[in-house]
């Protein structure tokens, strides 16, 4: 695999470009085992992207731009640890649509998704938003081609290799597929996102 790529970002951050989503999710897995077995200098925050991931609050990113430069990209570790379950009502506007362009019928998409532990690759977006990857290749599913002004909060949808639910209303062009009363983002919780970077999910069917 290409080796990391650091860049500088200020005085006391680095922006660490990975080849693919794979090894970004892999290298920043690394990064969190390192960080809590104390392998890393303190860092105030390690914040993965779609093939990126940012290093806030070093003291000296030189010298650890040197070190990540150097370090193999391992691989994705197996999945462990608790499941985050969302219950979902199967019943969004793109539901007959992503039913076609997957060549099967729309009772049969609650089963593919419910199928899939997803992971966490990152969040964005909107605060609580995560970025649910393990979608099959023959499962990505385009964007729409006009976007919606606004899509309701909670509502359970998918646009490329993606799967992920809108924490609150707002403008969207992801394919909405159901609707869950899941919250994902309470600023009252510890932590406030309910999904987090490397988290486990799958979404259970409810309703009809």
């Amino acid at each position: 695999m290409t080796a990391p790529r650091p860049l500088l970002v200020g005085a006391h951050a680095l922006l660490v470009e990975l080849p693919s989503e794979e090894a970004t999710e892999a290298f920043h897995t690394e990064l969190l085992r390192r960080r809590a077995a104390g392998q890393l200098p303190p860092v105030r925050e390690i914040v993965p992207g779609a093939r990126t991931v940012l290093l806030d609050g070093l003291a000296e990113p030189e010298a650890l731009a040197e070190e990540l430069a150097r370090t193999p990209i391992p691989h994705l570790p197996p999945r462990e640890g608790a499941v985050v379950e969302l219950p979902v009502r199967y019943d969004g506007p793109d539901l007959a649509e992503v039913a076609a362009l997957w060549q099967v019928s729309p009772d049969a998409v609650p089963k593919v998704l419910g199928g899939i532990v997803f992971r966490v690759a990152f969040t964005g977006f909107a605060p609580g938003f995560g970025y649910l990857s393990g979608l099959p290749g023959r499962y990505h599913t385009p964007r729409r081609a006009t976007p919606r002004t606004s899509v309701p909060a909670g509502s359970v949808a998918l646009a490329g290799p993606y799967a992920g639910v809108y924490p609150r209303s707002s403008p969207g062009g992801w394919q909405i597929v159901g609707s869950t009363d899941a919250r994902l983002w309470d600023p009252a919780r510890e932590p406030a996102a309910l999904l987090t970077p490397g988290a486990q999910v799958r979404f259970t069917r409810v309703g009809p």
